[in-house]
C-alpha cells in the first residue's frame, strides 16, 4: 500500500462509508502485505472443493456447510451455504465481485434463501442474484438495500485491494453494489428450518444495529458475522454502538460452553468458541482503560490480543459505553 494521498483517501473513504476495509489489517503496512499471508494456515484443515475458481475458494467445513471464501481481496470475506434436506440458507453473499450464485448453483439444486449477518457492502454484494432475502430490516438495512454506486466502492477493486486479477467483466470502472429487495423480515428468536437444521436468530447489535448471529443449538454451531472473527474487530464506524457491542459480546460468550464451533465472516472459516469468552474479557479491559492502544491510522487505534483485536476510534473513551 502506498503512503501519502492514497492512504488518506482510503481512510477518508472508509470513514465516509462507515464500512470495513481489510478486517484483518491493523495498519496500512498490513494492507500492503496482506497477500503474503495467503494461504492462511487454518485452511489446511479443509479440502478445497473442485468448483473453486479464480475468485472463490470453497471448503466444506462441516457436512453440508460450505464456506465460500474470497481470499484474493483485502476483505477476505466468507459467506456460508448451509444445505438442508428441504431448502438451503446462504448466510451473506460477499463483495459482489465474483458470481456467487454460480457457485451456489453448483453446490445445491434446493431453493435458496439469503440471510445477511449485517448489511455492510462486503456482505450483501451478491444479494441481487437471489429472489428471497431475509433481513431484520432496520433503517440501516433498508438504506443499504439501495446499493452503492461505483464511486463508493471502486476502491474495493483497485490494484491495492487485490492479490490477483478481477473476474471477467468486472473493472474498477463498473463495480458497484447492486440494489436488492428485502422479501421477508426476521427478528430475535425466529427459527429458520431448512429440514434437518433449525437456526435461531440472535439480534446482536453493536458492530451495526442490524447485526445478527445464527445459532444451531442442536449442533452447537454459531455464525458470528462481524461481531467476532480472528483479526481486529472493526468498532469505529458511525453506526457502531459500543454499549450495544458490550452486551452482545457478553451474550455470545455466555453461549460458548454449549458450542462446538464458530463460523466467522472474515479470514478463517472455523474457530474455537472459547475465543468469545476471551473477546468479552478483552473488550472489558479496553473499556476499563486496562489495555494499551496502538495507533493504526489517523483517528483510530487498535487493541491487540492473542488471535484477535479491536479497531476503534482514538476517542473511544468519550463514546457512550453504558
Amino acid at each position: 500500500m502506498k503512503s501519502g494521498p492514497l492512504k488518506n483517501k482510503i481512510a477518508a473513504c472508509a470513514l465516509f462509508l462507515g464500512m470495513a476495509i481489510a478486517p484483518f489489517a491493523t495498519s496500512f503496512a498490513d494492507l500492503e502485505n496482506f497477500c503474503d499471508r495467503l494461504p492462511r494456515p487454518a485452511y489446511a484443515a479443509f479440502q478445497k472443493h473442485a468448483i473453486s475458481n479464480d475468485w472463490f475458494e470453497v471448503y466444506e467445513v462441516e457436512p453440508g456447510i460450505w464456506a465460500i471464501y474470497e481470499p484474493f481481496q483485502w476483505q477476505e470475506v466468507i459467506s456460508y451455504l448451509i444445505i438442508g434436506t428441504d431448502t438451503a440458507l446462504l448466510f451473506d453473499t460477499g463483495n459482489g465481485i465474483g458470481n456467487i450464485k454460480a457457485i451456489v448453483d453448483q453446490l445445491t439444486d434446493k431453493p435458496v434463501q439469503v440471510l445477511n449477518s449485517h448489511t455492510h457492502f462486503d456482505h450483501i454484494g451478491g444479494n441481487y442474484q437471489f429472489e428471497k432475502i431475509l433481513s431484520v430490516a432496520t433503517g440501516f438495512s433498508i438504506a443499504n438495500s439501495d446499493g452503492l454506486k461505483n464511486d463508493m466502492v471502486r476502491m474495493e477493486v483497485s490494484p491495492a485491494a487485490l492479490c490477483k486479477g478481477l473476474p471477467k467483466g468486472v473493472s474498477q470502472e463498473n463495480h458497484q453494489i447492486r440494489p436488492f429487495t428485502i422479501t421477508g423480515q426476521v427478528s430475535e428468536g425466529d427459527i429458520i428450518d431448512i429440514g434437518n437444521r433449525r437456526f435461531e436468530i440472535l439480534q446482536i447489535p453493536g458492530h451495526t444495529d442490524d447485526s445478527i448471529a445464527l445459532l444451531d443449538r442442536e449442533a452447537g454451531f454459531l455464525w458470528t458475522g462481524d461481531s467476532f472473527y480472528e483479526g481486529p474487530i472493526w468498532l469505529w464506524f458511525p453506526e457502531t454502538e459500543l454499549a450495544a457491542y458490550k452486551r452482545s459480546i457478553a451474550r455470545l460468550a455466555a453461549l460458548a460452553p454449549g458450542l462446538k464451533a464458530l463460523f466467522p465472516a472474515h479470514n478463517t472459516p472455523k474457530t474455537d468458541p472459547v475465543m468469545l469468552v476471551e473477546a468479552q474479557h478483552a473488550f472489558d479491559l479496553v473499556l476499563q482503560g486496562k489495555a494499551t492502544p496502538v495507533p493504526a491510522w489517523e483517528g483510530t487505534v487498535t487493541f491487540e490480543f492473542e488471535g484477535f483485536g479491536f479497531l476503534m476510534r482514538e476517542d473511544y473513551t468519550h463514546l457512550p459505553t453504558r
